[in-house]
């Protein structure tokens, strides 16, 4: 048991996929810390892992794009929390373009946001990066049924958080 779990274990919050681009390289993880931070201006905050190999990258990286994943996306989340860049290209088999500073947006995802980074934060083991919106998804037609942290939650780690 840790000091938070009596608050944390109520907690189920939106997943996101984050991916980043920096000198050549392409990276992407499942995150759950993240929120946006700031109306005006706007801000969003990413918080990735430390011993990620996405960390490597998206340190290095000028923009990161976050995407909002529906329910049934789950098989997209296991890809991007099971498996490591570090032996896998999870961009393969993905449809997807490089946007603003080579941030590789996702095809299928419900809803993104590219954001340039502003600041990195040093969370511990995990840094949070300040974004600042420079381009997102069209507004969908509908409210989507957003992935959850109760959806993965069986998910086995391709790095320990």
């Amino acid at each position: 048991m840790t000091a938070m779990d009596g608050f944390t274990d109520v907690l189920d919050y939106p997943m996101y996929v984050v991916t980043a681009a920096a000198d050549g390289e392409r990276a992407g993880c499942l995150v759950g810390f993240a929120s946006q931070c700031s109306m005006d201006p706007p801000r969003f905050l990413v918080w990735i892992s430390t011993a990620n190999h996405t960390h490597r990258v998206a340190h290095r990286a000028s923009h990161l794009a976050v995407h909002a994943l529906r329910r049934d996306q789950k098989p997209l989340a296991e890809l991007f929390g099971e498996r490591t860049g570090d032996d896998t290209d999870k961009f393969a088999d993905l449809e997807w373009r490089p946007a603003e500073g080579g941030a590789p947006v996702l095809a299928d995802a419900c809803a993104w946001l590219v954001g340039r980074v502003l600041d990195r934060v040093d969370g511990g083991d995990h840094t949070g990066f300040l974004l600042t919106p420079v381009a997102q998804s069209p507004r969908p037609s509908t409210t989507p049924r957003l992935l959850r942290f109760s959806d993965v939650r069986d998910l086995e780690a391709g790095h320990p958080a």
